[in-house]
């Protein structure tokens, strides 16, 4: 069976009688608005120049270099948009981000606001504590444990602890490099985070030898690129070409190069087994 290309696929997207919007406004302007975190690294983040960088940003790169065939375009400029945990998929939803590139998880919940991409990686919750802590969640008890405030973790964190039934006083930090300075100057027990960004941390500590990550995650969560909610072209598109990434193998190769030290777990293995949808 012959292979369906980028551009017999847009061919077949502006045959349909749904409406385009996202790319005929990209068409026309010739650029895209990309939503990026500045402290989710390795993700998402801003580097010592300022610039955007991370897994996501290099992910999103590709595909909009992808994107230009299809739209009869020779390329397309990007557009780097800075969004918090609070407002990303406002900025989605209000037009200003075409496509968010940073650590988001898919859930229902924000699923009502945008949708989202096939998913682009898996991480979990885990906590990052002092070398001699046990580990136990039940030794928290009556601690300052800390979160960035306004991402899934910070709920799961909550629930988590209900069910183990310890009163820990939850600390909401604005960013994750201030919940780092707290926890290395002792003002909180331990930082919860997804698992990449605490790798970040504990790898760029310079006292990384008095902490640890723990094995276990509290959560399995997907991440996935917003956009805007309806607009089934632009998600088709952004599908297609992370299915032929995955297929290729440039999402594994993307990952060694974020994490040079780390394998992927079971969840990123079945996830690169899953993903690639047949053309």
């Amino acid at each position: 069976m012959r292979r369906m290309t980028l551009g017999l696929l847009m061919t077949a997207l502006l045959a349909a009688p749904a409406t385009a919007q996202t790319l005929d406004r990209i068409r026309a302007k010739g650029e895209i608005n990309i939503g990026y975190r500045t402290d989710a690294a390795p993700l998402s983040f801003a580097d010592s120049a300022g610039q955007p960088a991370g897994y996501s940003i290099k992910l999103c790169k590709t595909i909009v270099k992808a994107m230009a065939e299809p739209l009869e375009l020779e390329e397309i400029k990007v557009n780097y948009v800075a969004v918090s945990t609070e407002d990303r998929f406002d900025q989605v939803a209000s037009g200003n981000v075409d496509l968010l590139c940073g650590a988001a998880t898919i859930t229902l919940r924000r699923r009502v606001k945008v949708d989202f991409s096939t998913p682009t990686f898996i991480d979990g919750t885990a906590v990052l504590l002092r070398r001699e802590a046990s580990g136990d969640v039940s030794q928290l008890e009556g601690k300052k444990i800390g979160v960035r405030k306004g991402t899934t973790t910070e709920q799961a964190l909550g629930n988590s602890l209900k069910r183990a039934g310890v009163n820990g006083e939850i600390v909401a930090f604005d960013d994750h490099a201030t919940a780092m300075g707290a926890l290395e100057a002792g003002e909180i027990e331990a930082h919860f985070a997804d698992q990449s960004i605490l790798y970040n941390l504990f790898s760029s500590s310079e006292v990384q030898n008095k902490f640890k990550i723990s094995n276990e995650i509290l959560t399995v969560e997907k991440h996935g690129l917003a956009m805007e909610r309806g607009d089934a072209d632009m998600r088709l598109l952004v599908d297609s070409i992370i299915s032929r990434l995955y297929a290729a193998g440039e999402m594994q190769k993307l990952y060694r190069n974020t994490f040079p030290t780390a394998q992927p777990g079971l969840a990123m293995r079945a996830m690169y087994m899953i993903a690639p949808t047949v053309p």
